[in-house]
Formats: structure tokens, sequence, C-alpha cells
């Protein structure tokens, strides 16, 4: 759309002012970037963005991170002004119980906020999923003259983003996968909340891009909207490589004392510095969030002129639908996140005659099984593969295609090898475990993916702030955890797992399911597949454990509970409650068996997911957990601490509070008094007092 330079820099004076009004309602907020970056955040949304307000989940839309989620007056102001829902009023309500508009972006909360983003890094690495998600649903479904998926992810990314770590494993990772539809408008305004970036932040960013296969463009003006047009053209044109723009930028632009300044950044400017940066912007001082009509106008005739895409791209898929129906059927069905009928019908069943396995192979084969039947499936771990057990054979390596012609034509039928581009479904993700879990929820937040990512269990403390950003958003994300215990034997303490069990079971809606043996692994893996109110950490082990015969119910309906009567009598109360998980659950079973020898009644309860037991009707529960039995004792080879929610104060737990040992892990088992005989004691104290 044609505008004049008067009109366009009123435009760019409304998403500042309307930001700096709602910050300083507020009382609290960040006015610094939306002031300084409102030049290239008009440029963008009005130029170049594909999107549509009436519909902000248009599959084919461009997706927009605010990586500085700071700034998230910057979106908001874009969204009211392109017509999404969200009212002037919404905005005057910043920050406020109740409001549209949180202090950080939300994911989809308001409508057109694709992320939730806040702890630095975090949005630009999601991106990177994000993008690797388009490129390949467009390898998948994309026909010639039907480019049915064809969108670019857009982030605006802060030094404090560039300073984080996570940004520069995700950034090395999209440069080798060559994500050319990745584009990224750094705001290089030299300033942090604690001063000047000069004070800890002097690197070379061109050069590191550079360095990673990224194309750099610099705009020495972050207000030069021309120079911001001929940055992002040059960014869509390169196909071959993800882009960052590097903005030279103003924070706070405007403000006369304190634009440029680290007193711009996290805090309102107050009364009288706003009304001067007014004055000096040529803007009225009153009324606040104020919103010239020609300014709307432009605005909501651009998002307009944006959405005759949408329009498009529904005759496109109208066209594609009488072509390819079977592909177009599998990509409405993705999409929506449903899964394919019939998809558990060749699930491996382990019988008890089977030989001992470990937890971890038995995931192996659900995804070698489960792959075959949902190709949305795709995933990888931290180089990690033949020790986690986590890919999926003959679906390819997902690699930057060699050729053009490579990333379009449809794989031949029954391919299982050969170069596959962006079509393969197994992610090398390289030593990079916190990347490797942003990147997977940023492929949940695209949508038509179900992402899975693998590591050892000790390393899940690399992951965990992007595991709570996706607890967070409620994404259905798969993390793969094995070597899950001091069952991990001679590697040693830096490679056996204490206390990270109990801490991700603190973590709201992430639900965390540790099985005992093979069939409860493939019931896991269901439970994981079929969840999409959030993430599902799988807890594996790296040793072989036996397969149960249970006495009474199966490991389906029960593990799917989170919990059940694993051996015992179920009709009447017993003395005592025994509870294990994993492979402490063999240890529980033993120590009934050798208490019922001496005429005490015992029940084994299986207790893999606390968050899906606790989800049960009361009714369950205490069905297999009566409060009646006040004599109750807890294994499990980790931290006793939160084990009274199941135990009480008067019980027992058999467990470790320090750090492991090297050596095998039997002998662990025996020095750490894990064992059956130290159950059995345990109750045999406890009812000697009870």
């Amino acid at each position: 759309m044609e505008i004049n330079g008067v009109l366009e820099m009123k435009c760019v004076n409304a998403i500042r002012f309307l930001a700096a009004d709602a910050i300083e309602k507020a009382k609290s907020g960040h006015p610094g970037m939306p002031m300084g970056a409102a030049a290239a955040a008009f440029t963008l949304w009005t130029g170049y963005l594909k999107h549509d307000p009436a519909d902000p989940l248009w599959p084919d839309r461009d997706r927009f991170v605010l990586s500085a989620g700071h700034a998230s007056m910057l979106l908001y102001a874009l969204l009211y002004l392109s017509g999404y829902d969200l009212s002037l009023d919404d905005l005057k309500s910043f920050r406020q119980w109740g409001s549209k508009t949180p202090g950080h972006p939300e994911r989809r909360h308001p409508p057109g906020t694709e992320i939730t983003t806040g702890p630095l890094g975090q949005g630009l690495a999601a991106a990177v999923g994000i993008a690797i998600a388009e490129a390949h649903l467009a390898a998948r479904f994309n026909r010639p003259g039907f480019p049915i998926v064809d969108h670019r992810t857009y982030v605006v990314a802060s030094d404090g983003d560039l300073m984080e770590g996570l940004s520069a494993e995700a950034c090395a990772l999209a440069g080798h996968l060559g994500l050319g539809k990745l584009i990224v408008l750094y705001d290089d305004n030299s300033v942090s909340l604690g001063g000047s970036t000069s004070l800890c932040f002097t690197e070379d960013v061109q050069k590191r891009f550079e360095a990673v296969n990224w194309q750099v463009i610099t705009v020495a003006d972050g207000n030069d909207t021309g120079a911001l047009r001929r940055a992002l053209a040059k960014a869509c044109d390169e196909k071959n490589r993800p882009s960052l723009i590097r903005l030279r930028t103003t924070i706070g632009f405007g403000a006369p004392k304190k634009q440029g300044t680290s007193s711009a950044h996290g805090s309102p400017l107050g009364a009288q510095e706003l009304k001067a940066a007014k004055q000096n912007l040529g803007w009225p001082v009153d009324p606040p969030f104020f919103v010239p009509e020609d300014v709307l106008d432009y605005f909501r005739k651009a998002a307009l002129e944006s959405a005759k895409r949408h329009l498009e791209w529904d005759e496109l898929m109208r066209l594609y639908t009488e072509a390819w129906p079977a592909e177009a059927a599998e990509f409405e069905r993705g999409i929506k996140g449903d899964l394919p009928v019939g998809w558990t019908d060749f699930l491996p069943f382990y019988g008890p005659d089977t030989k001992d396995i470990a937890t971890r192979k038995a995931s192996e084969a659900f995804l070698q099984a489960a792959s075959e039947k949902i190709p949305e499936l795709i995933g990888g771990s931290a180089d990690l593969n033949p020790s986690t057990f986590s890919w999926l054979k003959g679906k390819g390596d997902f690699q930057k295609p060699k050729t053009v012609q490579d990333m379009q034509d449809p794989l031949p039928e029954g391919s299982c090898g050969g170069e596959w581009g962006y079509r393969g479904r197994n992610i090398h993700f390289g030593v990079r475990e916190h990347a490797m879990a942003a990147i997977a929820g940023g492929m949940a937040i695209h949508g038509g993916i179900i992402p899975f990512v693998a590591t050892f269990f000790t390393f899940s403390d690399y992951m965990r702030p992007s595991i709570r950003l996706a607890a967070l958003m409620g994404l259905r994300v798969i993390y793969i955890f094995t070597h899950d215990s001091i069952g991990v034997g001679e590697d040693g303490p830096t490679h056996q797992p204490v206390e990270q069990l109990m801490s991700l079971r603190a973590m709201p809606n992430l639900t965390v399911i540790r099985p005992a043996d093979a069939n409860e692994t493939i019931e896991a893996w269901r439970v994981a597949i079929e969840n999409t109110r959030g993430p599902t950490a799988l807890i594996l082990t790296r040793q072989n454990l036996p397969v149960a015969d249970r006495m009474l119910v199966g490991a389906a309906d029960g593990l799917r509970r989170g919990g059940y009567i694993f051996w015992g009598s179920s009709e009447e109360n017993p003395d005592v409650i025994l509870i294990g998980t994993g492979s402490e659950l063999g240890i529980a079973e033993e120590a009934a068996k050798r208490l019922a020898a001496d005429k005490i009644r015992v029940r084994v309860v299986s207790l893999p997911s606390w968050e899906l037991f606790d989800s049960q009707p009361k009714e369950y529960r205490e069905a297999i957990i009566p409060p009646s039995v006040r004599v109750r004792v807890a294994v499990e080879a980790g931290v006793r601490l939160g084990w009274e929610h199941y135990v009480g104060l008067e019980g027992a737990v058999v467990g470790i509070d320090c750090f492991g040992a090297s050596a095998p892990y039997q002998v662990l088992y025996d020095k750490f008094g894990i064992t059956a005989e130290a159950v059995a004691s345990e109750v045999r104290r406890l009812l000697k007092t009870a």
C-alpha cells in the first residue's frame, strides 16, 4: 500500500505512544523497545507480514515471534491497530488482573499472540522450531503448483536474546539446516537493563552469525523505513540461509532525557518525560491512547490487504483437495491435531515370558510401530540416539535439501533412505539440550507436528526453562528421559539423576510418567501421544527390567489412571500398602512377598504418574490407596521429599537423598539401601508403632 511520509510517521508514533501510555497507566512495563523498534514493527506488519486478523489460526499465516517479550506493548499495539480481537480498553488494562494484555505475551491471549515469551532467548529458539515445522510440512505436502505450506517466521529479538547461550545453540542449528524462511529483526540498541551492553556484550554479532551460515543485513537507522523495506525484501529473497536484520535503534526514542539510556528500558517514562516525548515528536499530549482516524484506517486496510492472501490460499486448497484428496485430508487432520484412525492397532505387547527389557528399549519399539501410523511424529536427541534409542528407523534425516527438486518432489512409494532433505523425520539436534527443548516447543506451536526429544534424565536440568514454557502453553511435546536413576551404574553421580524426578513433578501442567516395565512403557507412550493439554515426560531405565505378570488389572487402564493395584488383594483393605514406580516396583513386589510369608496382608500399588493419579475421582484414588490404611511405604531411587503426599507423615520412604556413585547398578542399589529387605524392615518398624 502506498503511504506518504507524514502518515507513515503518524503510524509509527501511534505504536510508540499507545505502548507508552499503557505502561504509564499501569505504572509498570518496558517502554524503551516499543518506542525504539516501532518503525521496524510498522514496516513489517503493514508491508510484509502475511496474516488475517479475522482468522488468527489460518494455517498458512506468517508467524510473528516477539522474543523480547518484555516489549509486549509493541505487540498489543500492533494487534489492536491491525484489527485483532483487542480493544482500546484492553490496552488500558495492561498488566491488570483478568486483562487480555498481560505483562509478557501469552500464547493466544490475546488472539494473534503466537507464543509465550519473556525468558530471553526462548522465543528466538522456538522460532527455529516453527521454521523447522514449516519446512517439513512444505516438503511433505506441497506439490508442483500447489504451495499450500509457504510462510515465513519473523522474530523481533533484543541484545539480551542474543546474549543467552540458548540463542547461540538454536541459531547454529538453524544455519546448518538452511532455514531460509526464518527472519530475525535484531533490535540493536546497545542498552540493557543494567546499563550499556558495552559492559558485557562486545562480540562481533555479524561475524558470529555469518560463521553459522546466516545472511546478515545491517540497517544503520532503525527509523529509516525505506532501508527497512529493502532489508526485508532482501531477507525474503534469500532461500538457503536464515537472515538477521541488524537494526541500529535508539531505546526510548523521542524521550528527551531517557532515550538511549537504561532508564528507558524497564520502567514507565513518568508523566513529565512522557509529555515531553509527545511534544518532541509532535504528538498530542492529551488524550492518552490517542489514535488518529487516518492511522487506524491505514492499519486496518493493510490488514485487509494481507487477508486477501488468505482467500487466495482457500482457493488454492480447494484445487489442491481436488487434485490430491488424500494429502489434503492428511494435512487437515494433522493441523487439527487429530490422530489417524487405528494408529494403536499394531503396537507391541510383551507377555510375561518376555526376556528382561529396559524401558528405553520398549520405548524404541513403540516409536518404530507408531511412526508407521503417525507421520507427524518427528524428533530426535541431543546426540544420544544410540543410548536413548530415540530414532525413527528408515524415516530419513531432517537436513538441508541439496537441491530445490529435493524440497518439492514427493517421496517415492516405499522409500526408506537416500537424501530426504526436509522430509526426514529424524532431527539431529547436536549436543544442545536447551535449544532442543525450545525448538520442540516451537514445532508444537506451529501445528501439524508431534515432536519428541530425548536425552539422559540428568540433563533435563539443561532443558527445564523450555519445558516450563511448554507446560505453561499447554503444548503437546514428548520428552524421553532415559538413564533414570542410580541404575545408570558405572557412569557415576554426574549421570545419575536423584532430584530431577521430584523436581519435574512439581511443575504444573507437565505429566510425568515413570513406567515399571515394557507394557507400562507402551501405555505411557499412548498417554503422551494422546495428551493435547500439555507436555509429557517419559522417565525410562537404562537397565533391563522383568516384564511383570500382573495378578490383577493390566498395565493399560491402570497406567492411564496413573496408579493401580499391582499385587495383592483388591477386595479388602490390607494391613500395609507398598508404593513403587519404575525399576523399584519390582523391589516393592519382592518385599511384599516376604511380608506375606509372615501373614501380613500387603498391597503393592504401581504409581507411574502422580499427575494422572491425582486427576482421578476421589473414589478411585481411595480404592487404590485407602485412607484407613496407615502403614504405607514408598520405594523410589530418588529424593524422598514429596512422597508424604501419598504415605503421609506416619509413613516411610525408601529412597536416596544424596548423590550416587560409580559402580555396577546392582551394587549401588545394595549400598544405598534401596532393597526389598530395606522396604520390609520399614514396614515391620511401622507396624510395631501403629
